[in-house]
């Protein structure tokens, strides 16, 4: 495995056409990964088999984001989200994404899927304005774990103060994209 990367600044796109797509065992761990994946990730495919998902989170990501995506997976639904990812060569990449609980034949769950596709430069800037004021909460408080609790009761109190939800949120960013 490559060594944790740091942020170079260096931003990393990918066709708008382009699907990047991952599977992940009931940790998180990488399970399957397409050439896309791991074409921007910058990873081999033996790098990443086997890895937590989580090798590639960037430093600028709320842990209160990804609190709240396990929260709703864990209830068996969807979640979309706008996710800014770093490459273990330090390019970042955002993406938008839909994670999905995987089912076996008689409904347990027995892993997750992940579609991500490029953004819009719109998505990123709000999502960007929105996890800059959830990641300055996390911050503050030096234990992870404390940090991600107090991120995801951040990103609830704003969004409620706005009379929304993450979901409706992120649903209005792509709408008014696309029109």
């Amino acid at each position: 495995m490559p060594p944790s990367a740091r942020p170079t600044g260096v931003e990393r796109t990918f066709e708008r056409d382009e699907i990047i797509v991952t599977k992940t065992d009931l940790q998180g761990r990488i399970t399957y990964a397409n050439d896309v994946f791991l074409r921007i990730s910058a990873l081999t495919e033996d790098e990443a088999l086997g890895k937590p998902h989580n090798v590639i989170r960037h430093p600028d990501m709320p842990g209160g984001v990804f609190c709240l995506m396990w929260e709703t997976l864990a209830q068996g639904h969807e979640m979309f989200a706008y996710v800014q990812n770093l490459a273990t060569d330090g390019a970042h990449y955002w993406v938008f994404a839909h994670v999905t609980p995987t089912v076996d034949a008689t409904g347990r769950v027995v892993g997750y899927h992940s579609n991500r596709r490029a953004p819009s430069r719109a998505g990123v800037l709000a999502a960007q304005d929105l996890y800059r004021r959830v990641l300055a909460e996390e911050r503050r408080t030096p234990s992870a774990p404390e940090a991600a609790a107090r991120g995801i009761a951040t990103l609830r109190e704003i969004l409620d103060k706005q009379g929304t939800t993450y979901d409706e949120l992120v649903w209005s960013i792509t709408k008014e994209d696309a029109a």
